[in-house]
């Protein structure tokens, strides 16, 4: 299947239905939503970025992005791919998106956090190359939380 990836405000309507799917896969799993804190303009460039995918019929499918983590780091947030698009690679295009938008920000690095009742999230991001991290973040004393990261290459030389 074919998808194309555009950059979305996070505070559009699109993208928060999104995550309001997400945060209902968060509640089926965990039985919570996420409840990290994430303020207006945390996605808004320079110091973010996110990302809505669209299958060829122009239906949003999946979705993800990143915000500042100090001075250095990005953070990986809201990665999501519904149902009907699963297993079909779109959540490795959406990160290799995410990836490249915090690169060409300037971020050095970017990590995440992720639970263990995210079999395939977990899988996927090993296979991408991602390492444990020090915890970080509201999830940093949590049990079971995994912590993940990867050095940025810049396209720039």
């Amino acid at each position: 299947m074919q998808f194309t990836l555009e950059r979305t405000p996070f505070t559009g309507a699109l993208a928060q239905a999104l995550c309001e799917e997400l945060q209902a896969e968060y509640t089926r799993r965990y039985g919570s939503g996420d409840e990290t804190r994430l303020e207006i303009g945390d996605f808004d460039p320079p110091n973010g970025d996110f990302i809505v995918a669209f299958d060829a019929d122009g239906e949003a499918v999946g979705c993800g992005g990143w915000r500042a983590n100090g001075d250095d780091d990005a953070e990986m947030k809201r990665v999501y791919v519904r149902e009907s698009a699963r297993r079909q690679g779109l959540a490795r295009l959406i990160v290799a998106a995410v990836e490249a938008s915090a690169a060409a920000a300037g971020r050095k690095r970017i990590v995440l956090e992720t639970g263990p009742r995210q079999p395939e999230a977990i899988a996927m991001y090993r296979a991408l190359d991602y390492r444990p991290v020090t915890p970080f973040g509201h999830y940093a004393e949590a049990d079971g939380s995994l912590h993940l990261g990867k050095e940025l290459r810049s396209e720039q030389h």
